[in-house]
């Protein structure tokens, strides 16, 4: 099972792999069951999980990123039970979260949704974009560091711009008067 394939679908508890999707509705698995229902579009709404984002004090961060965080922390996972326990948790594993926008129901789905993916043996993916990104940086800093050392670096090739047809028109009648 892939990380990419994880919905979380309003109105159902936990999480599902996607495993078909319909124009109304879509066939989802449950993670923790193991059922197949069909979930129609008008009654439920899916979100991605690769796509849900986190309020930090500083940018926003990809729950990808946090589950990891939280997967790599020595600190055990919290009795989602006990709200005050569950904040206490992320603010000794993860800090920079912001708790005024993130709320502690939010918090406990991230704990039991990390607790799901353990169980089912998933591996955590970072989006694609922003492992991209991270490659595309790198590329900046060696053209960069290129450049300081006195390494020329290939002039992009100019492309002659595309020639666009002209329309030809018929040339005015006048009327004689």
């Amino acid at each position: 099972m892939e990380y990419n394939k994880l919905v979380a679908v309003t109105g159902l508890s936990g999480l599902f792999e996607l495993i078909s999707s319909k124009t109304d509705g879509a066939i989802v698995k449950s993670l923790e069951d193991g059922t197949t229902k069909f979930a129609a579009t008008r009654r439920h709404q899916f979100s991605h999980i690769e796509s849900i984002e986190i309020y930090t004090t500083g940018d926003n961060v990809n729950l990808a990123e946090v589950l990891k965080v939280m997967e790599g922390s020595s600190e055990p996972l919290p009795d989602v039970k006990n709200d005050k326990a569950v904040r206490a948790y992320f603010q000794k594993v993860y800090p920079s979260m912001d708790f005024e926008r993130v709320y502690t129901s939010d918090m406990k789905k991230m704990v039991k949704w990390l607790d799901i993916i353990k169980k089912n043996n998933i591996e955590i993916e970072l989006p694609k974009e922003e492992v991209e990104e991270k490659a595309e940086v790198k590329a900046e800093v060696k053209v960069e560091a290129e450049v300081e050392g006195k390494v020329e670096v290939e002039e992009e090739k100019k492309v002659p711009a595309k020639k666009t047809a002209v329309k030809k028109t018929a040339p005015k009648k006048t009327t004689k008067e």
